[in-house]
């Protein structure tokens, strides 16, 4: 059998004790999301360069 060491235990207590820790620590929120978009027209516009000049480079050999 356990031994409580502390003579009076309030259970309700502790539920505070959690409430008020929930209420004054709010979870972060969410950093905001780079948008997709620029990334892709980059990527497209730098794959469309290197085959211009490519194809540059081809027709004038």
């Amino acid at each position: 059998m356990t031994q409580n060491q502390e003579p009076y235990q309030d259970p309700a207590g502790n539920t505070q004790h959690f409430r008020r820790f929930v209420d004054e620590n709010p979870q972060p929120e969410e950093p905001a999301r780079r948008p997709v978009l620029p990334i892709v027209l980059a990527a497209v516009g730098l794959i469309l360069a290197v085959a211009v000049v490519v194809a540059l480079v081809m027709a004038f050999t």
